[in-house]
């Protein structure tokens, strides 16, 4: 009798941002924002932002063709490909399909999979998707692939400086360095109005404040749990109310104050890309992940990374990776190598607020619009990046890719389903 495969789990990952970004404290400065509202208040750096010539199609095209060149995939291995967002670009045609374009030209069209749309979660619905495939009586034997990505926009306001973009990509098999330990899932869905986009002619949010007290939790259920010192300091907030709770700044420094060791150790080294490319939906817990990897990826074997992914509507699930070096290529140490994250943040193009948002309300008249042309603009994009060139009279997207250094740019024009 066949065995089942073992350690499913994530082979690979590669990440893409575009390389235009603002700085927050910039922001902060353009807005009147008081000095750290968004630097220490949001634990922002920079956020990305997508371009003209870029938006979440043109990401995740650029992503799985670099994951697959990087790790010499050929495109034949993949049997399943599921996309995360919450961005929409057509109500009827996924993300998936456009994507498809790079696996035809191979001769795969025997790939299962679509969409799965969710605030945040998406992304985390796709891999979970994608890894009960692999350990089913249904896998063919070949690679899942998982896309995660987003563009995170706000209107004019306090919500503005929240953004980002970015897209992620993770292949999925069995002997995985990122194994799903599947016996520690949990999963709590909920009908609330916390976040969400009821409006279909605007890519902006409504939202409703949410709040996270989890130490101060942890403090009132059992007081066991925290040490002496955070227990003298939490005391005196013991008899709120929970609404009340929500409103005390003084709670809310305290707790802070008691929870930041554990903070530095457990949750610091998530935050290298999620500080400087911003909020990115569906991809923000896996580029904590592959920061965490990036980081940490020489004293990770045979640790335990614990997994939280909320979207609102709400959805949420919680689950547990077991880590293992690996062996090349699909290893820690490769996964860190590919992603690459300093270069990539450190060739990025920093802009004036002023041209951010004069980019976002080029987009906001070109959201939901036909027939026109970008400015095919490049000169910022790294080689290999795909890009729009235009969206003709009947809402066809076409998309083209900038030719790599020392290379004639050749016919790799990709249109929508044409």
């Amino acid at each position: 009798m066949e065995q089942p495969p073992k350690d499913v789990g994530i082979l690979a990952i590669d990440i893409y941002f575009p390389p235009t970004c603002v700085h927050q404290e910039a922001l902060e400065a353009h807005d009147g924002a008081s000095k750290g509202k968004y630097t220490i208040g949001l634990g922002q750096d920079c956020m990305a932002y997508c371009s003209e010539v870029e938006d979440v199609i043109s990401m995740s095209l650029t992503v799985v063709a670099s994951l697959l060149k990087k790790y010499n995939i050929d495109p034949k291995l993949i049997g399943r490909l599921e996309v995360g967002s919450e961005t929409v670009i057509d109500k009827s045609k996924s993300i998936k399909t456009w994507l498809m374009q790079i696996f035809e030209e191979s001769g795969n069209t025997d790939i299962e999979g679509v969409d799965s749309s969710n605030a945040c979660y998406g992304g985390t619905a796709a891999l979970l998707n994608c890894v009960n495939w692999v350990e089913s009586k249904s896998w063919d034997g070949r690679y899942g692939l998982v896309v995660c990505t987003d563009s995170a926009v706000y209107a004019e306001g306090p919500a503005r400086p929240t953004g980002g973009a970015a897209a992620i990509a993770m292949l999925i098999g069995p002997n995985a360095p990122i194994s799903f330990e599947s016996k520690y899932r949990a999963s709590h869905m909920a009908h609330v109005y916390d976040f969400y986009k009821p409006d279909l002619a605007s890519e902006y949010p409504l939202v409703q404040k949410s709040f996270a007290r989890l130490y101060f939790n942890d403090f009132m259920r059992n007081c066991s749990s925290v040490d002496n010192d955070a227990k003298e300091k939490l005391q005196p907030f013991a008899n709120l109310s929970s609404e009340e709770s929500y409103q005390s700044r003084d709670l809310e420094k305290a707790s802070q104050q008691v929870a930041k060791h554990m903070y530095d150790i457990k949750v610091q080294p998530s935050t290298l890309l999620p500080k400087q490319i911003g909020n990115m939906y569906t991809a923000s817990l896996y580029a904590a992940l592959a920061s965490v990897i990036y980081n940490k990826h020489g004293s990770l074997d045979g640790q335990r990374i614990l997994m939280f992914s909320y979207g609102s509507g709400l959805t949420s699930t919680m689950f547990s990776l077991r880590l293992r070096d690996g062996q090349h290529p699909f290893s820690l140490m490769s996964i860190a190598s590919v992603l690459d994250v300093t270069t990539k943040l450190e060739s990025r193009h920093v802009t004036s607020p002023e041209k951010f948002i004069e980019t976002l309300k080029l987009m906001e008249h070109r959201y939901g619009a036909k027939d026109f042309e970008t400015s095919k603009e490049t000169s910022l994009l790294p080689p290999g990046t795909f890009y729009l060139t235009k969206v003709d009279s009947m809402y066809r997207r076409f998309y083209d890719k900038k030719a790599a250094e020392g290379k004639m740019k050749g016919c790799n024009g990709i249109a929508n389903g044409h």
